[in-house]
């Protein structure tokens, strides 16, 4: 059933927009990974759910399940819902024991971006990588300022980041080590989506 719904759902971003998806030789074949992406509209889910590879899961807020179709395609493609700002430890169990047997998506922003641009990240997807031992791709969905049809759009699979490099691995993980991870996949995100900072091409220019 998930991989039915999946061919579908793609087929229906290729029909809608102008859909391209690159760096998906980044991806391990055949092990969990976590997916961190932006998060700019509701589509974004089922948009880097369906061109990822491989089975996955993702946390969704509770608000989205309100809608009985909505709720049915995304719990088709792994959602499961998450109580935003209570704290419950039982979802990262949660998510470490889905690591298990297939990947994950995480939005770190925690909400959608207004502007499109890249805001401050979450640890959390730092924390289950940590704790499931398995790497972060970084994602940067593409687009000008509107999502409508044809819109030429990319989905970026960037490369893996082990967090062992960043981290002990270990079931309480250092809070100011999980910030440096955290930071790396932010940072990669970031330029996906947003390119060199200026800063940078001016420092080269120099």
């Amino acid at each position: 059933m998930y991989y039915v719904v999946k061919f579908f759902v793609r087929l229906y971003f290729r029909i809608m927009y102008n859909v391209h998806a690159e760096g998906r030789e980044n991806i391990p074949k055949g092990k969990p990974v976590i997916y961190a992406s932006n998060h700019r509209s509701y589509a974004d889910p089922p948009l880097v759910g369906s061109f990822a590879k491989g089975r996955l899961c993702f946390m969704a807020k509770e608000e989205l399940f309100k809608n009985p179709v909505f709720a049915w395609l995304i719990r088709s493609l792994g959602a499961f819902p998450v109580a935003r700002g209570k704290g419950d430890t039982g979802t990262i169990d949660k998510a470490v024991e889905n690591l298990k047997s297939r990947s994950m998506m995480i939005f770190p922003e925690g909400t959608r971006s207004k502007d499109g641009k890249v805001h401050r990240g979450h640890s959390g997807a730092a924390l289950i990588a940590v704790r499931a031992n398995v790497p972060i791709i970084p994602v940067g969905v593409c687009y000008g300022e509107k999502l409508k049809f044809r819109t030429k759009l990319r989905v970026v699979y960037g490369k893996p980041i082990d967090p062992a490099e960043y981290c002990t691995i270990s079931d309480e993980p250092n809070p100011r080590e999980l910030v440096k991870l955290k930071n790396k996949y932010m940072a990669d995100i970031k330029y996906i989506v947003e390119g060199e900072p200026e800063e940078s091409k001016e420092n080269e220019n120099e």
